[in-house]
């Protein structure tokens, strides 16, 4: 299952993957214990290998930690898969299951961690094209019951095989796999249904790079925008000597700006000359400082009014889904105890309202729907902004404290979920890598290297309309909620009923049915 995920992207060993998986929970009706071990077993050869980037700057103890507490809800799927899928049906239960427990563990506690859903594989796989139809969950869906029709199918043909005469058979499971396959091979071709192309926009995207790696990346007092200056104004000479068009629009990372421009008039004064010579607006990230005392991580747009900068920003964005032990530290007093890290966590303060900021371009206005970093891993973060009226999406990120790990290429594969999902082009600009402008299929334009200064630049469509998957929204994910309730409580009815807690098992044949009543 790792390496299914970036910078492999050996897609297609997620379903094999799974497949094992579903063998190994089906093949002679495991104890619930046993199918709870077996998930828990898949999760931490899964998450420790997926996660060492928690502890790239802060030791092994949270990404370990955090490793172990992602497995437990493989096992909380082991033990509810093991159960539901002595029903009817075991291949759509094993699917439901789950995609019910990455809803789970994606949302609880302290607003949940999605890394490693089984969608944000897929970004080179056969399945992709269906995102703009069922979206993310409904992609970990596709990808577990594709995974489950696989295993159910060799399954059925070793019962054949051995004669034993099951009831399963083969083609059900191929039927399963073939049918899904074929309809991503129909969607690439069709498109997004729902949105469609109203025009485009040059745009310019600037990763200036840090000064050094590490936590302390940003402790020389204004080198991060320093550098983001110095590549906007080599943009913008290579603009005026012929060799680059003039963008529309010029967009910089998360935390491009070191230092609030608000509180520093060098750091403002710096900006709007970036702006003036580059002759455009500029979208940046920067932190900034609230009455409250909490600051907010936001996004400014910069505004040019007749190719000068205007005064002060004419737009702001602050992120709403702010991380936990990053920008804020849950339970303080207890999770100081275990890191002397934790008193580094910031106390961020989350913001509202609308996800998009209208840029004024000289092709009219552009509305730019944002996730910031951390954001575009939530399912509600680019719905809210097509919601609102974004044409592209922005995915502003600084990954300057993850060093060279595999976290950058691992966020970028959810960007391009997200293209899919939104029928948007999206670009994604950060301090340090790695950025890349995507169209709304989901391929890469362009892209920059770790750790190196970039200038990105192409048209990129601008879309209305919304996707299937974006209309429908959170509900299929909250349908599969609830059947996986429904179907657990039923599950464990009949269990209890034939003694299965109590260990007292049926006599075994073969892969037949032995709870016919």
């Amino acid at each position: 299952m790792y390496a299914a995920f970036p910078p492999r992207d050996l897609w297609f060993l997620a379903p094999l993957s799974l497949a094992v998986l579903y063998a190994v929970l089906r093949v002679g009706r495991p104890r619930i214990r046993v199918g709870a071990l077996s998930g828990f077993v898949f999760g931490v050869a899964f998450f420790v290998p997926l996660l060492p980037w928690i502890g790239e700057y802060v030791g092994p103890l949270p990404w370990l930690a955090l490793a172990v507490v992602m497995a437990l809800y493989l096992a909380a799927f082991g033990a509810v898969a093991t159960l539901t899928m002595r029903l009817r049906c075991a291949p759509v239960w094993f699917a439901v299951a789950w995609v019910g427990v990455e809803a789970i563990r994606s949302s609880f506690p302290f607003g949940g961690f999605p890394w490693g859903r089984a969608a944000f594989s897929q970004t080179t796989g056969l399945l992709l094209p269906l995102t703009s139809l069922v979206g993310a969950p409904g992609l970990s869906f596709l990808v577990a019951i594709v995974g489950a029709g696989v295993g159910a199918c060799a399954l059925a043909l070793i019962d054949l095989k051995r004669g034993s005469g099951g009831r399963l058979r083969p083609a059900a499971g191929a039927a399963v796999v073939v049918a899904s396959l074929i309809a991503g091979a129909v969607m690439s071709l069709v498109g997004a249904p729902g949105t469609h192309a109203t025009g485009s926009i040059e745009v310019a995207a600037v990763q200036g790079n840090v000064p050094r790696l590490g936590l302390d990346f940003n402790e020389q007092r204004r080198a991060v925008l320093d550098n983001h200056v110095e590549q906007t104004m080599e943009l913008a000479r290579q603009v005026r000597d012929g060799s680059r068009p003039q963008p529309e629009i010029v967009l910089w990372p998360e935390n491009a700006s070191d230092i609030p421009p608000s509180l520093n008039p060098d750091a403002a004064e710096l900006i709007r000359s970036a702006a003036t010579s580059a002759g455009v607006p500029i979208v940046l990230g920067t932190l900034v400082p609230n009455d409250d005392g909490r600051p907010s991580n936001s996004v400014l747009l910069w505004g040019v009014t007749d190719r000068v900068a205007d005064s002060d920003p004419s737009g702001r964005y602050d992120k709403h889904i702010i991380q936990p032990f990053g920008e804020y530290l849950p339970w303080r007093g207890f999770f100081r105890h275990f890191s002397s890290y934790a008193d580094r966590a910031g106390d961020f303060r989350p913001g509202t309202g609308p996800a998009i900021l209208t840029v004024q371009t000289s092709e009219g206005p552009v509305r730019l729907g944002v996730s910031t970093c951390w954001e575009v891993a939530f399912d509600r973060s680019p719905r809210q902004a097509i919601d609102d009226g974004a044409q592209l999406l922005y995915v502003p990120t600084n990954n300057a404290t993850f060093g060279l790990t595999e976290m950058s290429s691992q966020q970028l594969a959810m960007s391009r979920i997200r293209a899919v999902e939104t029928g948007r082009d999206v670009a994604v600009v950060s301090t340090s890598g790695l950025s890349a402008l995507i169209r709304s299929d989901g391929t890469i334009i362009d892209q920059s290297e770790l750790f190196e200064p970039a200038l990105l630049q192409s048209p990129l469509e601008l879309r209305d309309g919304r996707t299937v998957a974006v209309r429908l929204g959170a509900w299929p994910e909250r349908a599969i909620l609830l059947i996986l309730v429904v179907g657990f409580l039923y599950a464990l009815m009949r269990a209890t009923n034939l003694d299965v807690f109590a260990g007292r098992r049926r006599p075994a044949g073969g892969m037949k049915e032995h709870d016919e009543r």
